[in-house]
C-alpha cells in the first residue's frame, strides 16, 4: 500500500471544533453508538409499520411511519455533528451491527399490540441513552450536541407517549 493513502488513512481529522480531542473521542463514540440505534430502532419501526395487521390497521400504519420518517430525520444532523466536530461515524450496515443496542425483531408474526409495546420500550431506552450522552456533553461543554439532543429526547418522549395512549386499555 502507498505509504501516503496509508498515512491519509489513519491521520486524525483535526478539524477545528473547540472541543478538546478527548471530548472529540467521548462525544463522537457516543453519539455513532446513538446513531446505529436510531437507525436499528428506524428499521424496527419500518418493519412493524410494514407488516401491521388487524382491526386498527390503518391508525397503528400511519402513527409507525410518521415515526420512522422522525427516527430517520435524525440520522443526518447527528451523523454530520460527529464529523464537524472532528470524529468519525458509522461506515455500514454492518457497523451499525456491532454497535446497536436496540434489539432486532425477526419475527414471522408479531402481535399489533406487542409491536407497538416493543417500541414503546425502545424509544424509552432511546431516551435513557440520549441523556446520558448529554451529560457527556454537559461535561465537555459541548452545548450544540446538548442541545440538539434536547429537542430529539422531547420528539422521543412523545414517540414514546403515542404508543402508550395507543396501548391503553389493550391489556
Amino acid at each position: 500500500m502507498d505509504t501516503d493513502l496509508k498515512t491519509r488513512r489513519t491521520t486524525p481529522l483535526n478539524t477545528p471544533s473547540g472541543l478538546r480531542s478527548e471530548a472529540v473521542k467521548d462525544i463522537s463514540a457516543g453519539a455513532t453508538t446513538l446513531l446505529a440505534d436510531v437507525f436499528s430502532l428506524y428499521l424496527k419501526t419500518k418493519n412493524f409499520h410494514w407488516h401491521m395487521s388487524g382491526a386498527s390497521f390503518r391508525d397503528y400504519h400511519l402513527l409507525l411511519d410518521e415515526q420512522a420518517d422522525q427516527l430517520f430525520a435524525m440520522t443526518d444532523p447527528l451523523a454530520e455533528r460527529v464529523r464537524k466536530i472532528g470524529g468519525t461515524t458509522l461506515r455500514s450496515i454492518g457497523d451499525i451491527a456491532r454497535r446497536q443496542r436496540i434489539e432486532d425483531n425477526d419475527a414471522e408474526f408479531v402481535h399489533p399490540h406487542a409491536m407497538l409495546a416493543e417500541l414503546r420500550h425502545d424509544n424509552t431506552a432511546l431516551i435513557a441513552g440520549m441523556r446520558v450522552l448529554h451529560e457527556l456533553c454537559d461535561e465537555h461543554r459541548d452545548a450544540a450536541t446538548a442541545s440538539a439532543l434536547e429537542n430529539w429526547i422531547d420528539e422521543a418522549e412523545q414517540r414514546v407517549w403515542f404508543l402508550f395512549e395507543a396501548l391503553r386499555g389493550t391489556n
